[in-house]
């Protein structure tokens, strides 16, 4: 038997070796920032260097051919470097930041901004969002053009009117820094917001803006945000059911989340099915079966390549832009976009070029997209089904028509899960146990759903089918909600508190991919590969609980207008502050929540071995903290009490020098419940009296670690 020769990956996606040393320039130019002399120079060099080894007789170009193949790599590389340092608005001579500064030292009373409205405000609690693009800055008498992005944010008793997309506003207030809050294991949104190509951010009342009379409009945007808002509209208009329904709908359909609820989207996480209300390559696929099944059906199209084509591409953008143009959505449509294009012009075209290609296409555009979570699960998710969805079909025959069609299904469930879970975990610390059986379940489920919406807003003009549509419809989501919400409430649903570092992520992948190549390729190299991988991550999850076993941690968070402290013993917590915090899901997961779970740290109901209280002192693991939070007055004493912490609380009405006659403390703590303005004269105090002091809404939560 004539064993079948197989090309490696790198033969067959040709593309994929131009991506690889694309996505190391991105990542070197973002932790090591070159200036751009520095990369025109190596580009220039690297050019001329591949330029010489091609002009070379016949046969020192093919001695040297490796020669020229690695400076066509480092020519790769430094496009990556040139795109990430391009996209960056900060090394633009007009970004409005420059001159923040300068106008933040004296004359802040003279300085205003003009910035255009860059998309329909979405609603808050407390306040109405919107991204702004600026248009000029104006220092004193002079007005400069200026560029970039601010996020703002609008007290709802200051829009008399509502703002639309394109108005232009007046800003009498300066902007201040997007910062982290600065909690343990907190999401990095400044980090985020940067990719965003956003570095400040504004809070304005009433008094701190004004309208414009001119207008700044893109016509294809003003076309897509009322187009998406006619959708929407359709959407609550006929969709039986109540909030909860609606809220699913909208999402499924575009991803629109405004009024999705929060509890019902953590019962869709951790069942495994969340995806479903992310717009992503599902959904588009989707779309994109229907659209080649709909344009075959039709004559005139189905013998035109080019026409069909265009067809088939024209209404996955529109779609694509309509959904908000995400990373996850534009990878799709780039991703089909590709396909078709290979399938009907292309016809040896590997899939994995196509996903190379528009994975190319999408970081020259945005290199950001590089550390986009959608970005990072949607490919890993494919290249899972690409790869691994046949061999695990193969794994077991079945019968039956529909119990294969149904095991079909769970191969590609298995495929994709494969190679997202670490990650997944590495994110989340969660992972969902029963994501087959709900994948089994939802995903046909919002295959109808998707399709009876798509149907219900194409036909809504029909005023006596909408009503009936909307109402099955309806009836459709609330059982897939319900479903979802049984599973979720089962108590081994999910596994949560999961350690995971970018280490053990690494690890986990060898261990997934050494078992799965193991399985295809029947080679015993990746059975040993595999089980070193499972040594090496048994042995840190064994160091990490060996590490919890040991920790005692003070921590005051960051929490703006609210008290919050946890005391750490090994791998429980006590709380203290604020019980709204222990009420509001919202404010918990934001603030507290992240910080637990890296913590690996379970709510303890009993006091903690080492904690003791009285009044407003407290002691933990032999440290001394005494808590401030209403007006006190203190006896000067001969010997001072010596305290490891002082916390100022809840703008008590006490003076720094007046605590200090009593008490000797190792650090002040001010947290995020007392008023800035309060904050400002406290620390110009703690500056005179040359004390040591923390605090948290300026530098992040204050973490003391006991027997450090």
């Amino acid at each position: 038997m004539v064993k079948r020769y197989q090309l490696p990956i790198w033969k067959t996606a040709p593309l994929l070796r131009l991506l690889l040393p694309f996505i190391a320039g991105i990542i070197l130019q973002w932790h090591l920032s070159f200036n751009f002399q520095f990369i025109g120079i190596c580009l220039i060099c690297f050019g001329l260097a591949f330029f010489l080894l091609n002009v070379l007789p016949l046969f020192f170009r093919y001695k040297l051919q490796w020669l020229q193949g690695i400076a066509l790599q480092l020519i790769i590389l430094c496009t990556g470097l040139l795109a990430t340092h391009q996209i960056n608005i900060r090394v633009d001579g007009r970004w409005f930041g420059h001159s923040l500064p300068a106008a933040q030292v004296g004359i802040s009373d003279s300085t205003f901004l003009i910035v255009t409205i860059n998309e329909p405000l979405i609603e808050k609690a407390k306040s109405y969002k919107a991204e702004g693009i600026i248009e000029s800055i104006i220092i004193g008498d002079d007005r400069v053009p200026a560029k970039g992005k601010l996020l703002i944010y609008f007290a709802k008793d200051s829009l008399e009117n509502d703002l639309q997309y394109g108005d232009k506003i007046l800003i009498k207030k300066l902007p201040q820094k997007i910062k982290n809050s600065g909690n343990p294991g907190a999401f990095n949104y400044e980090r985020y917001a940067a990719f965003q190509q956003l570095f400040h951010q504004a809070y304005l009342k009433k008094e701190d803006w004004q309208l414009l009379p001119e207008k700044n409009i893109n016509p294809l945007m003003e076309f897509i945000f009322s187009a998406r808002q006619k959708i929407v509209d359709i959407l609550r208009q006929y969709i039986g059911g109540g909030k909860d329904e609606k809220g699913i709908a909208e999402a499924l359909l575009i991803g629109y989340k405004q009024d999705l609820d929060k509890d019902l989207v953590q019962a869709y996480s951790n069942t495994g099915v969340v995806h479903i209300i992310a717009i992503s390559g599902l959904h588009l696929g989707l779309i994109y079966a229907m659209l080649v099944w709909i344009f075959n059906l039709i004559p005139g199209i189905k013998k035109s390549s080019i026409l069909k084509v265009f067809l088939i591409l024209s209404c996955l953008w529109l779609f694509a832009l309509l959904t908000g143009a995400s990373a996850s959505v534009l990878r799709s449509a780039v991703m089909f976009t590709c396909i078709l294009l290979g399938k009907n012009f292309f016809r040896d075209t590997s899939i994995y070029s196509s996903l190379a290609a528009s994975a190319f296409l999408l970081l020259a555009y945005n290199p950001y997209y590089l550390w986009d979570v959608g970005f990072q699960l949607s490919y890993l998710a494919l290249i899972g089904i690409i790869w691994l969805q046949k061999p695990i079909y193969h794994l077991w025959y079945v019968k039956n028509k529909w119990l294969r069609m149904a095991w079909n299904m769970a191969a590609v469930t298995i495929a994709a899960q494969a190679l997202t879970f670490p990650i997944c975990i590495y994110y989340f610390h969660q992972f969902p146990v029963l994501f087959l059986l709900t994948n089994l379940i939802a995903v046909p489920l919002s295959t109808a759903i998707l399709f009876a919406e798509i149907f219900l807003v194409t036909f809504s003009w029909i005023h006596f089918f909408a009503p009936y549509m909307g109402k099955i419809t309806g009836a459709l989501i609330w059982l897939m909600n319900y479903i979802i919400q049984a599973f979720n409430s089962l108590s081994f649903s999910v596994m949560d508190k999961i350690y995971a570092t970018a280490f053990t992520t690494w690890v986990l992948y060898a261990l997934v991919i050494s078992i799965c190549c193991r399985l295809i390729y029947k080679n015993k190299l990746f059975l040993k590969t595999a089980l070193l991988s499972l040594f090496a991550f048994t042995a840190l999850q064994v160091f990490a609980k060996f590490q919890l076993g040991k920790q005692q941690k003070i921590i005051v968070y960051n929490v703006p207008k609210y008290q919050a402290i946890d005391f750490i013993y090994h791998d429980k917590y006590n709380f203290l502050g604020d019980t709204i915090l222990n009420k509001d899901a919202l404010l918990q997961n934001f603030h507290l929540k992240p910080a637990r779970i890296s913590l690996q740290a379970s709510e303890e109901k009993n006091n903690l071995p080492t904690l003791f209280h009285e009044n407003n002192y407290w002691q933990f693991g032999g440290k001394k903290i005494m808590i401030i939070d209403a007006r006190i007055s203190f006896e000067p004493l001969d010997k001072k009490v010596n305290i490891d912490i002082l916390l100022i609380s809840k703008n008590p009405s006490v003076e720094i020098k007046n605590l200090i006659t009593a008490l000797n403390p190792a650090v002040i703590v001010f947290d995020g419940s007392n008023s800035l303005w309060k904050i400002a004269q406290w620390k110009k105090q703690c500056e005179q009296l040359a004390l040591r002091c923390h605090f948290v809404s300026e530098e992040g939560a204050y973490i003391l670690n006991i027997g450090d």
